[in-house]
């Protein structure tokens, strides 16, 4: 990550956020592993609306699963997006600072994750459990906020830089003189 064009992030900070993601998601995931045991009995933390509920996600978001080859392709489809994650970033202008912390985020999420899929074949380490009753979201961790506050940020920069562009150009072809 070579940014050190004024406005921008210095490169330092940009390897800092993603070294920082994943190193709290492999602290968090750690300390779930360690104190969580056994799997899937919940910890209420705010009642039964936030509780710590340790589980192995063998498959991705929201438990889609592709029976055994599932940690293979997950493992694959981790590396193509990190390759596309690296190819906007290197797109990206110097002062995009939203934009390459959005990517960082993505990033360091996705690098979290994939340390996971390589290391165990149980899958993912899992933990928070929000919800109410029987209505619960799918249990999710340190990664998976990063990567989904990533993509969430980057959908909207690259939402306004696609609508900042038509503007110019709607202003390009209102000052061209006629032909």
């Amino acid at each position: 990550m070579a940014r050190s064009e004024p406005g921008g992030l210095a490169p330092w900070r940009e390897w800092a956020l993603v070294g920082g993601i994943i190193l709290l998601d492999a602290v968090t995931k750690y300390l779930a592993v360690d104190r969580l045991a056994p799997v899937h009995i919940p910890h209420p933390v705010l009642g039964e609306a936030v509780r710590l509920t340790l589980v192995y996600n063998p498959g991705a978001a929201f438990g889609l699963h592709l029976g055994a080859w599932s940690r293979p392709i997950f493992i694959a489809l981790t590396l193509v997006a990190l390759g596309v994650v690296w190819s906007l970033y290197r797109a990206s202008a110097p002062t995009a600072r939203a934009r390459v912390v959005a990517l960082a985020a993505i990033a360091g999420g996705a690098i979290g994750n994939l340390i996971d899929r390589v290391r165990s074949p149980r899958g993912v380490v899992d933990f928070v459990d929000i919800g109410v009753g029987a209505w619960r979201w799918p249990t999710f961790n340190v990664a998976d906020t990063a990567v989904t506050l990533g993509a969430l940020t980057l959908a909207v920069v690259l939402w306004r830089e696609d609508a900042s562009a038509a503007r110019r150009r709607e202003q390009g072809a209102e000052r061209a003189p006629p032909s």
